[in-house]
């Protein structure tokens, strides 16, 4: 059997990322020169996966500039919720457009995963439901499983306090489905994948399965985690440091370089420097500068710099998130309180 269909579920706000979620919704948040998203629709193409239903909510105008899908070899397909109703209610609200089994996955997660092996699990178990899963460290924001030794998932529970942390492995959001489920969802109404649908299935002894996740996988939900999934991707594919005529002088110390970018007379450590923006005479060390910013004689550590922002000599700036179009005005200096 072949699996051509995934529903991608983008209607998320993006509370913890804002003020860059203000003007765009958290999928569409650069990494490393792509939407976040892009890199989820990626793995989808390499699984064979021909068409994508995203269920946009949040601001999904500027979900449709991923266009039609044709530059991974799929079809992209935009659905629209006239107020949000939860990860199933979103898949339930297609399910006259879904195959009999199809992949689901949250759209605010970075995925760069191999999607084909846990479709193979999820048809070679005949399983209802295949969940990827993946350890952590802190598992109690997540959703953790309990499996037993044929990755048949016994016990899950939702963001579990410290005393309840049975396992550090936790939900990654990309599921295998098989359509029968979407029967009890409730039509039109606000519902849960994980905290109610899953619940509600197991209590069925339906057969929900695991898929222990390869790939790079990052909840990318807080600033400090948006930082480390551009630092991760500019790395891998590019070994962070990019070298062109548009670099001069510069002390660097892994760095990305985007496409129209320059950097001159400065000092750059772990930093990514996204596509037209401009760094001269300044000291960066953690720092994300998105789109078309100016950065000028400034000194910039673990901060996160929105789109189009002017960055003036002598400012200095620390653990700080900033709007797109923030002008720094010469020798302001600005401390943040934000994990960056």
């Amino acid at each position: 059997m072949k699996v051509r269909q995934a529903i991608v579920m983008v209607g998320g706000m993006g509370t913890r990322l804002r003020p860059l979620t203000e003007n765009k919704p958290k999928p569409m948040l650069s990494v490393a020169d792509k939407p976040c998203i892009w890199y989820l629709m990626r793995s989808l193409a390499r699984a064979g996966i021909e068409e994508v239903i995203l269920a946009c909510g949040y601001k999904p105008g500027m979900m449709e500039s991923l266009g039609d899908g044709s530059d991974l070899g799929i079809r992209i397909v935009y659905s629209y919720e006239d107020e949000p109703l939860g990860t199933a209610g979103a898949i339930k609200n297609v399910d006259s457009k879904l195959d009999d089994v199809f992949v689901a996955a949250n759209g605010d997660i970075f995925a760069d995963i191999d999607v084909r092996e846990e479709i193979e699990e999820h048809l070679s178990t005949d399983a209802t439901v295949t969940i990827a899963l993946t350890p952590v460290e802190n598992p109690c924001e997540f959703g953790i499983a309990r499996v037993d030794e044929e990755g048949r998932i016994l016990e899950f529970k939702e963001k579990p306090k410290p005393e309840e942390v049975f396992s550090n492995l936790i939900n990654a959001g990309i599921y295998v489905v098989n359509k029968s489920v979407l029967d009890r969802v409730p039509a039109g109404k606000a519902y849960d994948f994980s905290k109610e649908l899953v619940g509600v299935l197991m209590q069925e002894g339906k057969r929900i399965q695991s898929y222990r996740l390869n790939g790079t996988w990052m909840d990318v939900g807080r600033p400090h985690d948006l930082l480390e999934a551009n630092l991760t991707v500019a790395e891998r594919e590019y070994r962070l440091q990019r070298f062109d005529s548009a670099v001069e002088c510069c002390t660097r110390d892994q760095f990305y370089l985007g496409p129209g970018a320059s950097i001159a007379n400065s000092s750059t450590t772990k930093t990514v420097i996204s596509k037209g923006s401009k760094v001269v005479d300044s000291n960066l060390s953690r720092v994300l500068a998105l789109n078309d910013c100016d950065i000028r004689g400034a000194k910039i550590v673990n901060s996160i710099l929105g789109d189009g922002c002017v960055v003036k000599k002598g400012a200095e700036i620390s653990n700080a998130v900033l709007a797109d179009g923030t002008v720094v005005e010469e020798g302001q200096k600005i401390e943040g309180d934000r994990k960056v």
